[in-house]
């Protein structure tokens, strides 16, 4: 997958998890970001239960992402305490 792919991915998946648990996007670079990493976090857990992991720009890879994306929000809120509302 081209940049250009991993970024509208993790524009999309991030603005999806921040809206699941945060109840609204965090702006478009932090959903970037965080949809990317919750990509790469989502293909590990994924990987480790014998699934696929981020196979290209297709709903699969979406709702792996927006899977790690969520987990590393709760893992955040965990640690810091507080949620956004």
């Amino acid at each position: 997958m081209s940049i250009l792919g991993w970024i509208v991915l993790g524009l999309i998946a991030g603005y999806i998890a921040s809206n699941i648990v945060d109840s609204g996007g965090r702006g478009p670079l932090v959903d970037i970001v965080l949809g990317i990493v919750g990509a790469l976090v989502g293909g590990e857990i994924f990987s480790a239960l014998g699934a696929l992991p981020v196979t290209g720009f297709n709903l699969w890879s979406l709702f792996v992402a927006v899977v790690g994306a969520v987990v590393i929000l709760v893992i955040y809120h965990a640690i810091t305490g507080r949620r956004r509302i």
